[in-house]
């Protein structure tokens, strides 16, 4: 037997925010129940239009405001309260900034038992048109006059939003949202496209076209035409990450690059590869994380988790040697690519799964002065025997889960004895409640 769909209540008072979920929602307590609200910001008097009921909890959105926080804006985004790309375009970037230091002191009490000595500023930029990377969904939608959407999921995660353009999205990529919709919509493959994935340098845009099917001749002519008049370079994908190459132009590069100024680099990248989404708030981050580890021209310095090298060559111009590990071949070889690119010598790079035992590897029976890692959300917590047994005297840790680098700091701290001297967010995204942070640890 079909079972029945609770249904939604209906809410014809008035309820007040009381706080802000880690996910950047509103909180109200009604009848003793917990309600997630999002477009709602704390001392707010709101309307609610629910979304979804259960025994614990439920979630909803604000229909109506008659009474508005100081802290709330205009979002920039006509498709932000469909669209699920970000969450908090309502705040202002204080508030913004607020909230997600508040999370991370939180998450490193909560998961960790620790608090930092010291609160770093919070390093901020831009807020709109950064963002360098994304994978973009793709639908072909009959009851929408046949029309391709291209986008980002809407909020319930369920469809691709109706999009025209992108704010957080680079200007090169974002601005032309229609333009990568008609595209595929001419294509004879336009039902069998499902993902666009981008890539941007300094000076240009990549996109690696999803495909199910070949590309038929005319499939290529379009999309030959489709880069004479916009300049972005078009990456076929059809199967496999190895079967990706580029279809134009015809010029045998694939190779998009970015430089940091201030130590005169140029790093190239495939597509494919790893690199922050915010170019401005990735030259502030490796500048404090530099600062923080305090370098000495004579020191020697493990970067784990170094993927193409972003932090191993800064350091390399300030140090006698530095150590890159990736557990990435395409990501290590890439770093090999770019120190010669940049004519380095004193680095040298490994491939090894950190989340495994690497104690009998050479790299691993090494000193080093200082110890520097940038993990993936799941952490870094199979490493921390190893580090700690470094006795490093100087650790920095760039994360982009907050939770999980307040498990690890829980480790150094309350299990080998290090102190947690500072630690503070970098808005590496900002308008969603994703966060960058950073946490240096010392040991006497």
């Amino acid at each position: 037997m079909r079972k029945r769909k609770k249904p939604l209540p209906v809410l014809t008072e008035t309820v007040t925010i009381d706080s802000l979920s880690h996910e950047g929602r509103g909180i109200a307590h009604i009848n003793g129940k917990t309600t997630f609200i999002h477009n709602a910001l704390p001392g707010e008097n709101v309307y609610i239009e629910y979304r979804y009921c259960s025994r614990s909890y439920d979630e909803g959105v604000a229909s109506d405001i008659p009474v508005s926080s100081t802290e709330r804006v205009l979002p920039k985004c006509a498709h932000y309260h469909v669209c699920g790309g970000c969450q908090l375009q309502h705040m202002t970037m204080d508030l913004q900034l607020e909230y997600k230091q508040k999370v991370l002191l939180e998450q490193l009490q909560h998961f960790g038992q620790v608090q930092p000595k010291q609160i770093l500023p919070p390093l901020s930029g831009e807020s709109y048109g950064y963002r360098r990377k994304a994978r973009l969904g793709v639908r072909y939608v009959e009851k929408k006059s046949h029309r391709v959407l291209v986008g980002f999921r809407e909020r319930n995660g369920r469809f691709l939003a109706d999009m025209q353009a992108c704010e957080v999205l680079h200007p090169m990529i974002g601005k032309k949202i229609i333009e990568l919709s008609e595209l595929v919509a001419s294509m004879s493959l336009y039902e069998h496209i499902p993902q666009i994935e981008i890539a941007i340098g300094d000076d240009k845009a990549a996109i690696l076209l999803r495909h199910m099917r070949p590309l038929t001749t005319k499939d290529l002519d379009i999309l030959n035409n489709f880069y004479q008049k916009h300049h972005v370079e078009i990456y076929s994908h059809p199967n496999s990450p190895e079967s990706i190459k580029k279809l134009f132009p015809k010029d045998g590069r694939e190779r998009l690059s970015y430089c940091l100024p201030t130590y005169h680099l140029e790093f190239l990248f495939h597509p494919t590869d790893f690199t922050q989404i915010n170019h401005e708030m990735n030259q502030q981050m490796i500048q404090r994380t530099l600062q923080l580890l305090e370098l000495q021209a004579d020191e020697t310095v493990l970067d784990l988790f170094c993927g193409i090298g972003n932090f191993t060559l800064p350091i390399a111009r300030q140090v006698k040697k530095v150590v890159g590990i990736e557990g990435v071949k395409t990501a290590v070889d890439r770093a090999h690519e770019n120190a010669r690119h940049n004519h380095l010598d004193n680095v040298e790079f490994f491939v090894a799964d950190l989340s495994q035992d690497c104690s009998n590897m050479s790299w691993a029976q090494q000193y080093y002065d200082k110890i520097l890692l940038d993990p993936s959300r799941a952490g870094a917590d199979q490493v921390m025997p190893l580090i700690a047994n470094m006795q490093a005297k100087r650790i920095v840790y760039v994360s982009c889960n907050p939770s999980t680098l307040s498990r690890d700091a829980g480790i150094l701290v309350n299990q080998y004895g290090y102190t947690l001297e500072s630690a503070g967010l970098i808005n590496m995204f900002p308008q969603t409640s994703h966060m960058e942070s950073i946490a240096l640890f010392t040991k006497v």
